[in-house]
Formats: C-alpha cells, structure tokens, sequence
C-alpha cells in the first residue's frame, strides 16, 4: 500500500545568478515543478515550493572578473532579473532566496561542522592546478582543456559538456587557466573530502532497492554510478567567493558550491518556516521531492543524500527526483556563452500577456524521456491550432451563445440526453488520465488530457448543434449550453496547473471562487442562474512577424558566433621565392559582371586589363553576389598567367581572387585606392 504523507516539499534546482533563466531551465525544471505544486494546492494538500539563487559558483567569479566588478554586484543583478521573471511567468514559490543571505551562511556552516566533528570527512593533501600569473589555485571551472573522455575541446575541470563525463581538472589534456590563458602547474593544497564510498551501500539500497519507480534515465544514471564505484568528492576549494571554511587553519578556502548549494533548499525552507522547518526536512510525514535537470542528477540523487545520510538526526531523503534530458533550441544546444538561447526576460518583454503560450509550448515540447528541441515554428503552430483553435474556440463559443440567447445567464439543464451523459463520461475518463499522468511526473502526457477535455467539448457542441436546436427545442437547448458551461468550468480546473493566467481569468468570468480538484468533471461547477461575462478571446494568433523577428534575432546570433569561432585555415607548406614570382598577380577594373546562363554559381567577368583588350574570366562566386551588375566599376585582383579553361563553354582567362570569411563565404579582393589597370601586385 502506497504511503500516505501529510506533506509535499518540492525543491527545485537553484539557478546560477550569473545570467538570466532561459527555456531549457524552465522546461527541465520549474515549469514542472509548478505544475505539480500547482496540482497538489488543487487537491487541497500542504505543499511547499522552495527555490533560490545559487550565489557561489565559480561561473560567478568568472563574469565578475570579465566584467570588472565584484560578484556581490553581479549576483545581486541575476538574483533580481531571475526571481522577477519567475514570477512574471506564474513559478509559484513560496520562498525564493538566495545562498548569500545569513540564513544560508550559518546553516551551511553548522552543516559543515556538523559532519567535521563527527568524524565524517577524510582530510586529504594533493596536487592542483595552480596559476602562477594569477597567484591562486584554480577551482574546477577556472580550467579548461581537452576531455580525456570524449576528446572535444573546451571541457572544464569538473564536466565535459559535451559527453556528460564527470572530471577532475587534473584529468584534463592541455589544461589552460581561464583567468590568464596560462598553462598551470601543479601545487600542493589540503582540503576536506566526503567518502562517497562509505556510504555506496546505503545508496545502492536506497536506490536500485527501493526506488525501481524512478525514471529510467534518473535509475541509469545513477546505477551507472554506483556500478564503478564511488570515490570521496571534495567538499571545499581554495577560493576567496562563498562561504568561510569554519575550521581553524582554513583561511582562503571556502566550501565546494556542490556541498554549499543544496543546503541552501534547507536554509530558505528556514526562512519561510523559521519555526517548523525541520518538519519539512526531517519528519517521515513529508515527502521531499527534488526538480532538477539531467546534469545535476549525481548531486541529488547521490552526493546530496549522503551528505544527509552522514549528518544524521532525522534529516529525510528524497522520495523522487523527476530530472529532465535537455532541450535544444532550433536544433542545437542551448549555450549561454554563445547567447544561444530564448532568454524569459526578453520572451517577457516580447510577447507581453503570453505567459501561459510559453508555459503550454514547453510543456507540450518537454524533454521528459529524452533531448527535445523548441523551435518557433512549433511555438506559433501551437499557440495558433491548439490554443487558439481548440481551447480558446471552445470556450468562446460558449460564453458567445449563452450571451445570445440567455443574456448571459446560465439556463437550468433539464433531462440528459445519450449525447450529454457521452461526452460527460469520455471527460470523467480524461479527468482519470490527466491526474495520473500528474501523480507520475508525466506532465506532457497531463496536458494531452487536459486539452482532450476540450476536443470533447468542441466535439459535443458539434454533435449537439445549439444553434440549430433554440427555436425548435428551446429546453433541449438549455440542457446543451448547461452541459458545455460546466465542461468550461472544468476547463478552468485542469489547466490551472498548465496555464494559471487563462484558468484563473476563466474562473472569474464563470464566478467561480475556489478552484478544487476533486470537483473537475462535475455537472454543477457553474449553478444555474449565474449571469458570467462576456470575456475577451482567452488566446489570440501569433503572426508571422513575431515568429519572424525571434528567428532573424537567432540567425545574427549564430552569425556572430561563427565569426567569434572562426579561425584561419593551417598555413600551406612552404614554397620558395622564386616558385611565388612565378604568379603574376595583377589589378583590373570590372568593365561587366553577368551571370551565366544555367550556371547558379558562375559569374562573367569582362575585365579592363589595360592591355587595351577585354579579359574574360569566370569565376565561382554568384552565390555572394546576387547583384553582379553592382560590381561594375570596381577593381579586382587576379592571376593573369594561368592557363586559358574553358567553363560553360566559356574561356575563362585566369583567376579572380577571393577570401574565405567566417561563415564560408567569399568576398572579392580589392585596393584600397584606385590603381592603373594592369598593376601588378608585388
């Protein structure tokens, strides 16, 4: 028998406060972890949100650093940008704050201690990076190199973003300093570890014994794990940003952000429950669910919990941890470093009102089982076919007909027909598949059911045909409209965990006070004699000039990465001088520039060569220059003693000079001063 709690902690994975949030955070973690908050206040059940600003990581350094100020400045900045964009977009937290505040500090001290006294750390003397140009000892991030792993370029000494591979920055090949971009060396440093291995058969029990209900990317991951053995992790780093070490002798150490960060669900849980926090944390009443993404799976479903495991007096495990894959952008992975990625402060501040389009969208598109990808295109045909076309329709065109023929007022239903009592039943049964769906942590599977409710309704109106029925059987009409009243009401129940901006403004337009799970599905949401509003459409189409804007933005994006990446081609081999003079490399003017006929890439240049006889050269290059009338007038470079090959039947007598920019394209070599036609470059 399935154990019954009295309470719900949800914690959701604390975002780094060295940027804004963008859509793969949201649909790995919070739109999720909203909707299930959402769906357990629906029920009536105590739950309590937790999230906050991860305030510590060494990302923050970094940008302090680049941008010339200190971290405090820069996570005081994210901090803000984060927490009034999750708010604008409907994240109900009940708490979210940030592992800076003194709160944070003393737990996250007394933790540390806690375990120290107890005996629970191995002390342990190696060797790490050290940048000798910038006097310090590199933390995890503050190296990159090639992973040992995977071989790609660009790996940090904790992660290899590419292959997923967990690293130690000794691991890495041809390490660089971020700080200086010098080659570091190794020095002698002392810190404190936690014995992972120490607590390999609790976890092994605890999770491939007992949690065999997890997902199966989650269970993976961490069999995976535990099948190579654990090893002790590092709990503290040599830095001057996060909390103090509170041991004597540990000046300039401070802990490691993965012991600090997730004490800080502890401490902001403190916050909002000074006096019964450890309620939530340590009585076997609450059930503790942790949202995350598949990149922070380790830390909670292993390192996080045996930290707990070692410290001891009660403190409660995780009963599920529902991580999500990643979510492409446009078919490639969203990158904060390359800008790639549709930010929420700016979706915000571009498509204002629209809070529930992008909340529905990504959790229609979410990457529950595996990689996904967000594209505009599927946000606008979304928004237009589903939210507009079926959810919005139904709704309207109920408020609509109750407004015309009954002023508004809800008629009294009389005798079900066979029609009523169908569609009725075939929501009974979506209402069943919707909160299954969602006691399960399948919220893509949730919103299907939830918008077949209101297929069901569009499907009724059209079998039962209102319009046609008000004059030859007004009372049968009555019946109908009362029936697809309470189906919107409904409507309003079991998107409110999806879409709470459109559920809530429905509610109120039906004169519903309290919205309440057990009552979805019901014939009496909406009595009988309720006069609702004449409301606005609930969604509206996206044009093709917003989906347009987004994508050009995206295209300037990759454009100016492109040129950041690009590098030159590897020099060819060596030649001798005599062997280069051999060209001879010559000025002309273009006297006449066309395209050849069936040819897409081929351009006719006639050339004023100053021999007082056109020169013809065809040259590869229409592709770039869509106008080669333009180019009349200009002076371009080329080789004038190469053989005569005939192209398209063409003479083409020489070659045009090019250069290869960042992005494969080819632009023409010219002078900077008009020059003699004919003047040999040397």
């Amino acid at each position: 028998m399935e154990k019954q709690y009295k309470r719900t902690l949800i914690t959701t994975a604390l975002p780094y406060a060295n940027g804004p949030v963008h859509i793969g955070h949201l649909a790995g973690v919070y739109i999720p972890a909203d909707i299930y908050a959402r769906y357990l206040r629906l029920q009536g059940r105590e739950v309590a949100m937790i999230g906050g600003s991860d305030e510590h990581g060494v990302p923050i350094t970094i940008k302090a650093k680049n941008e010339g100020v200190t971290p405090q400045d820069i996570v005081d900045r994210y901090h803000n940008i984060i927490r009034d964009s999750f708010k604008e977009l409907g994240i109900s937290f009940d708490v979210y704050s940030r592992t800076t505040s003194a709160t944070h500090a003393a737990t996250a001290s007394e933790f540390f201690r806690r375990l120290y006294d107890k005996g629970e750390f191995v002390e342990k003397t190696s060797m790490q990076l050290y940048d000798e140009k910038a006097h310090q000892f590199l933390a995890d991030r503050y190296v990159k190199g090639e992973c040992p792993i995977c071989h790609a370029q660009g790996a940090y000494g904790d992660q290899c973003e590419k292959c997923g591979s967990s690293l130690n920055a000794t691991d890495l090949i041809n390490p660089v300093s971020a700080i200086t971009g010098n080659t570091p060396v190794l020095r002698e440093t002392h810190h404190w570890y936690l014995p992972l291995d120490r607590w390999e058969p609790a976890l092994r029990q605890w999770i491939l014994e007992e949690h065999k209900e997890w997902k199966t990317n989650v269970y993976g991951q961490c069999k995976s794990w535990l099948d190579l053995g654990l090893q002790p992790r590092a709990v503290t780093r040599d830095l001057d940003w996060g909390v103090p070490v509170p041991v004597e002798g540990a000046e300039g150490k401070v802990l490691y952000v993965w012991f600090d960060a997730p004490i800080g669900y502890i401490s902001n849980t403190k916050e909002i429950f000074p006096d019964t926090w450890e309620q939530w944390w340590k009585s076997p009443d609450t059930r503790i669910i942790n949202f995350i993404g598949k990149d922070n799976i380790v830390f909670h479903c292993i390192v996080f919990p045996a930290m707990m495991m070692a410290y001891g007096d009660g403190f409660q495990l995780p009963d599920n941890v529902p991580a999500n894959e990643f979510l492409n952008l446009e078919g490639d992975k969203i990158s904060t470093s390359r800008n790639w990625a549709v930010w929420l402060h700016e979706y915000l501040r571009d498509f204002p009102g629209k809070q529930d389009v992008l909340r529905y969208v990504l959790t229609a598109t979410a990457p529950e089982t595996r990689d996904n990808d967000f594209t505009w295109s599927d946000f606008q045909t979304r928004n237009n076919s589903e939210l507009v076309a079926i959810l919005g329709n139904f709704i309207n065109r109920v408020v609509v007909l109750t407004h015309k023929y009954y002023n508004g007022t809800v008629p009294a239903a009389g005798e079900l027909a066979q029609v009523d009592t169908k569609a009725l039943a075939d929501i009974r049964a979506a209402v069943e598949a919707l909160t299954d769906s969602l006691e399960t942590f399948h919220f893509r599977e949730a919103l299907k059911q939830a918008m077949e409710i209101a297929r069901i309704g569009n499907r009724y109106l059209q079998e039962t045909e209102p319009w046609k029925l008000t004059k030859s059987d007004p009372q049968r009409t009555a019946t109908v409209m009362n029936v697809a009243m309470q189906i919107c009401a409904s409507l309003a129940i079991a998107f409110e965990p999806f879409t709470p901006f459109m559920a809530h403004r429905l509610a109120a337009d039906l004169r519903i006070d309290h919205l309440c799970w057990s009552r979805l599905g019901h014939t009496d949401l909406v009595p009988a004699g309720t006069v609702v509003a004449k409301s606005d459409l609930m969604f509206e189409k996206i044009e093709d000039a917003a989906i347009q804007a987004q994508l050009d933005r995206l295209a300037r994006i990759k454009k100016e990465n492109e040129a950041k990446a690009w590098k030159p081609a590897e020099q060819k081999a060596d030649v001798d001088f005599d062997t280069f003079c051999r060209s001879d490399l010559r000025v002309a003017t273009v006297k006449e520039c066309i395209k050849v006929p069936k040819a897409d890439k081929l351009l006719k240049f006639t050339l004023d060569d100053g021999s007082g006889t056109d020169r013809i050269i065809v040259s590869g290059i229409a592709a770039y220059y869509p106008n080669p009338e333009e180019l009349v007038g200009k002076q371009v470079c080329y080789i004038a003693n190469l053989p005569v090959r005939k192209l398209r039947g063409i003479e083409s007598q020489g070659m045009i000079l090019s250069a290869v920019n960042a992005d494969g394209s080819l632009s023409l070599i010219t002078t900077s001063a008009a020059v003699a036609p004919g003047a040999q470059i040397q």
